[in-house]
């Protein structure tokens, strides 16, 4: 995927994890560009939240390590944050209450801390992405549909201007037109520069749109690949995508 002398913006090597005594992921390596789109794929119970989770410091890391533009990540999820890595989580954990701009102001938190302005410009951006996000932006969070709920999960982290995002099951619970909708958004992303790293149970459609994929099953990695060869992969035919899948 990449040459020996490209520094891959996000890199993990030999990662490990447990939750108590039980291990969760083991020896989990992987790399992404600037610009690129790389999905883990894998069943249920595969490990693929543990090692967004791992990643972004949530859990702690029992062996190996994670390196973000060639500099080690240590520290508290805010610590990892501050240097431009950030996560959506499957169940987007907005503020409800609030409007979709204070949730997106929200997102600009740590930046606005620092005295950086710039925030004003990339919420700009956020709305020319979102368009719907900007007519409706007094509008509570709790009252938006499922796709309008994972915008604003999308655009709020984009607010802290990460150099990589990394998308936990995005397409969950949406419609099909919605998932289409949806993984557009995220094949755009990439003209920003961001490093996407997508977990995705619609496997289907995190091929289709990605440029590398990795197959996690039991914690492990059993397979990894250009994302268009797996698509043409027998084993992954046959496990992951099937005739029903929805195409993005």
């Amino acid at each position: 995927m990449t040459t020996p002398s490209e520094t891959p913006l996000l890199q993990v090597d030999a990662l490990g994890a447990c939750y108590g005594k039980v291990e969760a992921l083991a020896d989990v390596s992987l790399r992404l560009q600037a610009g690129q789109i790389v999905t883990v794929i894998g069943p249920n119970g595969a490990g693929k939240t543990t090692l967004l989770n791992a990643i972004m410091g949530v859990i702690e890391i029992v062996s190996g390590k994670v390196h973000l533009q060639g500099q080690e990540l240590r520290g508290a999820v805010e610590d990892r944050v501050g240097r431009r890595l950030c996560l959506v989580p499957e169940k987007r954990e907005l503020f409800s209450n609030m409007s979709i701009a204070d949730n997106l102001l929200l997102g600009a938190y740590l930046r606005n801390r620092a005295g950086d302005k710039s925030w004003k410009e990339t919420l700009e951006e956020v709305y020319r992405l979102f368009p719907r996000l900007r007519e409706r932006r007094e509008q509570l969070a709790g009252t938006l549909s499922g796709g309008e709920r994972q915008m604003l999960a999308i655009g709020r982290a984009l607010m802290s201007r990460p150099a990589v995002l990394m998308l936990d099951e995005p397409s969950l619970g949406l419609a099909p037109l919605v998932v289409r909708e949806i993984f557009n958004i995220i094949t755009n992303l990439t003209k920003l520069g961001v490093g996407v790293l997508l977990v995705e149970q619609n496997a289907r459609a995190a091929l289709q749109c990605a440029a590398y994929a990795y197959v996690l099953e039991n914690g492990r990695l059993a397979k990894e690949g250009p994302a268009a060869d797996l698509l043409q992969d027998q084993d992954v035919i046959s496990s992951y995508l099937g005739f029903g899948s929805v195409t993005a």
